[in-house]
């Protein structure tokens, strides 16, 4: 009994002290509540945004865009605030604005919930009396404390003054993108009028902006989704009654054209606005307007100027000669992967012509440009460079006839940009020289999908379905992004090592605090050696000639520089992409309302600019050359060239007769038993570097191909040929006992020589056939040849490089029929110095 008094009264004592405490608890709580005050929002005017947020280039000394400087603000009273951007603000902000104490109970429980699941505070579930006092009074701090104050100091604002007022306060305040804060400086920076002369559509797109004034933006690369959330705006607004049906599809089909407002003072604007982006969706817009931050970008600013002056000047000229109105440039580090240089336009503050626009994050069709991504996938395959495939007429819709008769709408048989057909190319003068027909057999051979895989390890993101291209992808059927696809060559230009794309070196906040920093993150995307190879095809001068020229815009006399084309067959976009080691750049031609131009090849509209800019980089950039690389087994004929058929023997082609083990390889001829077929014929596609096909008409494409290439033989007079033909004889001129015999005479022993001492070599010869030449080398430097008997030569030491006290004579001796003895000997000399 004792016991149980004991427990009560100590359950007693503790309820108290819990009491007390809590009382007291409550007691500060609500005292320092008391004491919250309300700002002074008649100040608001006077008040100025500090902590501006600067970006720089990648010395970190040339500012790029500061991004609060010359904030436009002019407050004005509620009455010269129009209705429609009052309720279009409403609608998307806070809908029950009008009806709630300051707070909204149910989305602070919401928000509480999302944060505790996240583990930080993500969501705020603010009114617009929160946002108002966050925004003007509050530190941009995410804390609990913070949060309460916040929600306090609006339940105490709802007291003080109307809803009209609040919802002024709030307008004149709130960003809406570059230096446009409060409703009227957003009003006349975009539609040039008063914030009570706003239309409908107007303060729809307005009310749009504030969430993400820089994503949002009309400048920007994401109008679809700003003409998306105005139109959800609109229908938020007909949903509580704030306007008809009607009105909101009027003011849907409304034409709003935004003025050209630039901040001039902004330098490298397209790249600076991407950046600007790119820091809002990963630290919100609250932190980058009032946090404060040094941002040190990649950017090359001496590189970007250059830019920035060869793109305009090109368009002015193309804008003339192929009616060309704009273009796009991106530079890359392939090394990094660090954005040296990006121009989005002619001029960005050009808005009547979208300058604000930028190309560079636009997609687009590449056009032939996509091409050594399939041919990537091919060498991954075991396909090679020396693949032969036919360039002919091919009809590649296995449903219509080979010759395309059957009348079908959805037959497909491309053409060649200079409707010329070649008959047998080898994968190198293909992919080299652009031509189309083998590059969509090549993709076939490739496969749709691998081929998509390859480009997603390189970095091209935006060809995300294999159903919808087709055999199209290989010619630009999809569409890419210049930054992407300048990206993906820079894999191919960093040997198969992917750097992904960045503009950030450092990020520091005011307090010096690092927020982020850039480190190195390469991923191996594909080969090496296939890396190589398609870096060895695009810097062949000579393959691309007979399409470009020994001396075209693709080519530089003192620089291996590996580069790609690429035109829409509709001529509305023009590519070319190069690269060296150091650098890779990518250049766009067109119109951004996709209207074609004149009908000529990206050689003559795009190359002209990416060679300027080349040239410009390599006055800082070292010269360097691809390492070479390594060779591919061929283990078919059709891998090593041969198109007349896949059967092959040898021969000596001295001789006529088959090759021996002894017939010198420089004289062994690989011969074909001339029976010509399609690649399908000798190749199973799903195993290429397998067997033959048992049955190649089960192939879906065989016969087609097949077809084109046997009436292509016939055409030309090819006889067929059989096994017998093969010769029967073997060799008989390359034999051990026909090789020559030589024997020194002079000099020998172990007698030392001057190096400054004529050196006689005399020998003699036997060989069955007559001798042609004596090739004479000392520690492997050749130093001459003797053409005639006696075959005697003489020389000086001294110079020659390497020598010992100790060195060494060989002599190569070759008969007329190249039957090859060498013989070596020892050679002493006085005083040589190591």
């Amino acid at each position: 009994m004792a016991k149980g008094v004991k427990f009560v009264g100590l359950v007693k004592t503790l309820a108290v002290f819990l009491f007390v405490v809590g009382a007291f608890s409550i007691g500060i709580s609500a005292f320092w509540m008391s004491t919250l005050k309300i700002p002074d929002f008649d100040a608001f005017d006077r008040r100025k945004v500090v902590q501006s947020t600067k970006i720089y280039d990648r010395t970190g000394e040339i500012l790029l865009w500061d991004i609060h400087e010359d904030i436009a603000r002019t407050v004005v009273p509620g009455e010269k605030i129009s209705r429609n951007i009052k309720n279009a603000t409403v609608a998307i902000e806070d809908s029950n604005f009008y009806n709630h104490k300051g707070i909204e109970p149910l989305s602070i429980v919401r928000a509480s919930f999302v944060n505790l699941l996240s583990g930080r505070l993500e969501q705020g579930g603010s009114t617009i009396s929160q946002q108002l006092i966050k925004n003007t009074y509050l530190t941009k701090e995410k804390t609990i404390s913070r949060k309460i104050k916040e929600i306090i100091l609006a339940i105490k604002l709802e007291r003080m003054l109307p809803k009209e007022k609040i919802l002024e306060l709030y307008l004149n305040e709130i960003s809406y993108g570059g230096n446009s804060y409060g409703v009227e400086a957003a009003s006349q920076n975009f539609f040039n009028k008063s914030a009570d002369s706003l239309t409908l559509a107007e303060a729809a797109y307005l009310a749009a902006l504030p969430q993400a004034p820089t994503y949002f933006s009309p400048y920007g690369n994401h109008r679809d989704e700003l003409e998306s959330r105005k139109n959800l705006i609109l229908g938020r607004m007909e949903g509580l009654g704030f306007i008809t049906r009607e009105e909101g599809e009027g003011a849907k089909q409304e034409h709003v054209v935004f003025l050209a407002k630039g901040n001039q003072g902004v330098k490298a604007p397209h790249f600076g606005t991407y950046v600007r982006t790119y820091l809002e969706e990963k630290y919100g817009k609250d932190l980058i307007e009032g946090g404060g931050l040094k941002v040190t970008t990649t950017l090359d600013y001496d590189l970007q100027i250059k830019a920035e002056e060869l793109l305009k000047k090109e368009v002015e000229n193309k804008s003339k000669t192929f009616h060309a109105t704009n273009a796009g440039l991106v530079a890359i580090d392939p090394r990094t992967g660090q954005i040296l240089a990006m121009v989005g336009s002619k001029d960005f503050f050009n808005v009547k012509d979208e300058g604000n626009f930028n190309i560079t994050l636009a997609k687009r069709q590449p056009g032939s440009s996509i091409k050594p991504f399939v041919y990537a996938t091919a060498f991954k395959k075991g396909f090679t460079p020396n693949t032969v495939v036919f360039d002919l007429k091919t009809e590649f819709n296995a449903s219509c006839n080979p010759d395309g008769s059957s009348g079908r709408d959805n037959c497909y048989s491309p053409q060649n940009y200079d409707e010329k057909f070649r008959g047998p190319v080898t994968l190198r003068e293909a992919l080299a020289q652009s031509i189309n027909i083998p590059a969509v057999k090549v993709l076939y051979l490739s496969g749709i999908k691998e081929s998509l895989r390859t480009m997603r390890d390189l970095g091209i993101t935006t060809l995300t379905d294999p159903n919808r291209y087709g055999l199209t992808l290989v010619l630009g059927g999809g569409e890419v992004t210049l930054l992407e696809l300048t990206g993906g060559y820079s894999v191919f230009a960093n040997n198969g090592i992917r750097n992904p794309e960045t503009s950030i070196l450092r990020i520091e906040t005011s307090s010096g605090e690092v927020l982020e920093e850039f480190r190195p993150n390469p991923q191996n995307a594909i080969d090496k050696n296939i890396a190589l190879l398609i870096s060895s095809i695009l810097s062949d001068n000579s393959a691309r000639a007979p399409a470009f020229g020994e001396r075209s815009y693709l080519y530089f006399p003192d620089r291996e520089v590996a580069v790609k084309t690429g035109t829409t067959d509709n001529y509305r976009d023009a590519w070319v992409v190069g690269y060296t080691p150091s650098i890779a750049a990518g250049v766009w031609f067109g119109n951004n309302d996709n209207s074609p131009m004149e009908k000529k090849v990206a050689g003559f509209i795009a190359a002209p600019l990416w060679n300027a800019f080349m040239a410009e980089a390599f006055h800082t950039l070292p010269k360097e050359s691809f390492e070479k690389s390594s060779p591919q087994p061929e283990p078919k004929p059709v891998f090593r060239g041969e198109w007349r058929g896949g059967e092959t023997y040898k021969i000596d082609s001295i001789s006529g007769k088959r090759a021996t083990e002894f017939t010198p390889p420089e004289l062994v001829v690989e011969k074909a038993i001339t029976n010509v077929h399609s690649i399908l014929y000798w190749v199973d596609k799903n195993n290429p570097l397998g067997d033959a096909p048992r049955d190649s008409t089960s192939d879906p494409q065989f016969n087609s191909w097949e077809w084109s290439v046997r009436n292509w033989a016939q055409a030309q007079g090819i006889r067929e040929e059989s096994v017998s033909e093969i010769p029967q004889d073997f060799d008989d001129v390359h034999k051990p006992e026909f090789i020559p015999v030589i024997k020194v005479l002079s000099p020998i022993g172990n007698d030392e020589h001057d190096l400054d001492s004529l050196l006689n070599i005399k020998i003699s010869l036997e060989s069955k056939f007559s001798l042609e030449q004596v090739d004479y080398f000392l520690n492997d430097n050749y130093l001459g040849s003797s053409k005639k008997s006696p075959f005697s030569f003489s020389f000086t030491p001294r110079g020659v490089a390497n020598l010992n006290n100790s060195s060494v004579i060989k002599l190569v001796a070759y008969d007329k029929v190249r039957n090859k003895s060498e013989v070596v000997f020892p050679i002493f000399f006085k005083n040589v110095s190591l």
